[in-house]
């Protein structure tokens, strides 16, 4: 039986998959078993190459080794047996398959706090963007004007695959409380950032919130990334350095 050669690309830094397999391969390889959480290969290298590459280092340090594979997606190496040319790895979640993309979901209901950060936002992704391996590119969330909201597939994609997925949680209205008033969110808001929380790390998402009503939000989020802020010289002062430090496990500033 003829040996069918997967190619595997070694992802040291952050690099979408488009851009990835654009370069040559790192490993080729022969695939004994594929499980759902795993796979068992060959590989078809010659073995000195494979025992003075940089990533077989990182692997005999004890770090956490990352390919893509070509069909198969993302994995971290779990053991090596050079005498057999055997690799086995474990099936995992990659940074390459997210975009370039910071995705913005603003609401409408309070137009001026989700118009100041969108700017902030704009100005910030320029900054970073001239000395960024990868441009990033802001994308807002769709709203649409005289209908209900309706989450497609395509807007789950969208939070799914960004880099960082940014909610405007800013106050647009209040109810009276039997002691304090309950701050009212945005509706579209609250229905991306519910789904945000369940497929994204605490991480790659952050809550803006402009204090503007007196009152206490409706649900706990502790666990969350959250920036409160009153004017748009604080946040122009505050949102750039965070949104650096969320990027920064992604090593985009070369």
């Amino acid at each position: 039986m003829a040996i069918i050669a997967l190619r595997a690309w070694y992802l040291e830094d952050y690099e979408p998959i488009g851009e990835i397999v654009k370069r040559p391969h790192d490993l080729r390889l022969s695939r004994n078993s594929l499980l759902k959480s795993g796979l068992r290969a060959d590989f078809l290298d010659d073995r000195v190459e494979v025992e003075t590459s940089g990533w077989f280092r990182r692997y005999l340090a004890g770090e956490t080794v990352e390919f893509y594979i070509e069909g198969s997606g993302g994995y971290a190496i779990s053991n090596i047996d050079l005498i057999s040319q055997e690799i086995y790895f474990t099936k995992q979640e990659t940074t390459a398959a997210l975009e370039p993309v910071i995705f913005f979901s603003y609401q409408r209901e309070y137009p001026p706090a989700s118009e100041m950060i969108r700017e902030v936002l704009e100005e910030a992704i320029a900054q970073i963007n001239e000395k960024s391996r990868h441009p990033l590119t802001l994308q807002l969330a769709a709203r649409p004007t005289e209908a209900p909201l309706r989450l497609s597939s395509h807007q789950f994609r969208q939070i799914r695959k960004s880099l960082l997925v940014i909610f405007d949680g800013t106050p647009v209205s209040s109810l009276e409380g039997d002691k304090t008033p309950q701050l009212l969110l945005s509706p579209a808001v609250c229905a991306e950032l519910g789904y945000a929380l369940n497929y994204r790390r605490s991480g790659q998402v952050l809550l803006l919130q402009q204090e503007r009503l007196e009152g206490q939000m409706p649900f706990d989020l502790m666990n969350l990334q959250q920036l409160s802020f009153k004017a748009a010289h604080e946040l122009k002062k505050t949102l750039p350095p965070l949104l650096q430090t969320l990027l920064k496990p992604f090593h985009l500033v070369v």
